[in-house]
Parts: structure tokens; sequence; C-alpha cells
């Protein structure tokens, strides 16, 4: 009977190691996006993708000072975000300490990264 213990208790281990390597080796960004567009994050009932597909709109909120959601004023992108997780999503607001925040917010800023990228080439003046 011992030994049934420690062994589950090495399989625990081993499970919680992975677990914490996995989490770890993944981007704040990655853990964002994921949260981003999971529609159970914080008890919502819909993702933060189905109002910003892709992070549309949301490219230059990481420049912001103010936000104006729901005719309310949030003064920061913690504030923003947990608007958006109550009144877009109906669930409910994290906190603003908190890994998850860290992670949303981060990707919230990685969306300024990928404006640049996904601008149009501009067309070259034609000659004719």
């Amino acid at each position: 009977m011992k030994m049934v213990k420690i062994m589950m208790l090495c399989l625990m281990l081993t499970g919680l190691t992975s677990a914490v390597a996995f989490a770890m080796k993944h981007a704040p960004e990655e853990r964002g996006k994921t949260l981003f567009n999971d529609s159970k994050f914080a008890g919502g009932s819909k993702s933060c993708n189905s109002c910003h597909p892709d992070g549309k709109g949301l490219e230059k909120a990481a420049d912001k000072k103010e936000f104006k959601i729901a005719g309310k004023t949030q003064k920061s992108l913690e504030e923003a975000v947990n608007a958006c997780i109550v009144n877009a999503n109906k669930g409910k607001a994290i906190d603003a300490k908190s890994d998850q925040m860290k992670d949303m917010v981060a990707y919230v800023k990685s969306l300024k990264k990928g404006q640049a990228e996904t601008k149009p080439a501009k067309k070259p003046a034609s000659g004719y």
C-alpha cells in the first residue's frame, strides 16, 4: 500500500511539474490570446473575439490613457478589460493585478505590433 501511495505522489508531482513548465513556456501574449478567445472566460457568455475578431479595433488600446465603454470612463486598460467582461460578456470582473489580467493586457498590447504588419501596402504611383 505504501508503494502505491509513493507512485501516486510521483505521478501527481510529474503532472504538476509538466503543467507549470507548459504555462511558463508560453508567453503572456499567447496566454492572453487564449483567454481572449475563450467564451467561458470570467464566467462570460461569449468571447472577447466575438466583438473584436482577431483583436480588430484594439490596435491603439495600448497607447490610450482613458476609455469610454458603456457610457462610463475607464482610466486604465485593466478597467477597460473588466468593463467589457462585465458589460459585453456578462462575466465577472477579474482582479486587476491577477495573472489573467496581466496576460490579457499583454495580448491587447501585442496587437499594436501587429498593426504595422496588417496595413495595406501603398500602391506605387502609376506613370501612365
